[in-house]
């Protein structure tokens, strides 16, 4: 592993650690060469997978995005940013199992869907705003009629 801040080629492992339940390890490095020290997540890739958006267009799956699309739903909301996180894992997870390797923006955002319904309603109901396209107040007003049939009243 390089050093990020010297280039050196050969750091130290001084430390490892399980992370994300199991699914990562946390490795604290040092580097000989400049005393620095710092950390690496190693996790497992099944694959490279690739998100086909509705144009047509091909890019790599970026986890970070979907992290970050659910932040913004969340912001201000009652969520720690661990759970987002772990949803977050979790869809890519699933989305790895499936051996498939493109899926579909579409698919990604439903995924993104269920689980902001399972975290909060709110948050659950922006995303769907921006998801959905909501055109005029009566789009709304049709979703917010299915969101108050979720489970736990959530909507």
């Amino acid at each position: 592993m390089r050093c990020p801040f010297c280039g050196n080629e050969e750091t130290q492992v001084r430390d490892s650690r399980w992370a994300e339940d199991g699914a990562a390890v946390r490795r604290r490095r040092a580097c000989p060469a400049c005393d620095k020290r710092f950390t690496t997540v190693e996790r497992v890739q099944l694959r490279d997978m690739t998100v086909v958006k509705a144009g047509g267009r091909r890019q790599p799956l970026d986890p970070n995005k979907i992290v970050r699309s659910m932040a913004v739903a969340l912001r201000k909301r009652p969520v720690e940013g661990d759970a987002i996180e772990a949803a977050a894992r979790g869809i890519v997870q699933t989305l790895e199992r499936t051996g498939e390797a493109e899926v579909s923006a579409a698919e990604i955002g439903a995924r993104v869907m269920d689980a902001l319904a399972a975290l909060d309603a709110v948050g659950y109901i922006r995303y769907a705003s921006v998801y959905k396209d909501f055109r005029d107040p009566g789009d709304f007003d049709a979703f917010l009629a299915q969101a108050r049939k979720l489970p736990n009243g959530r909507g």
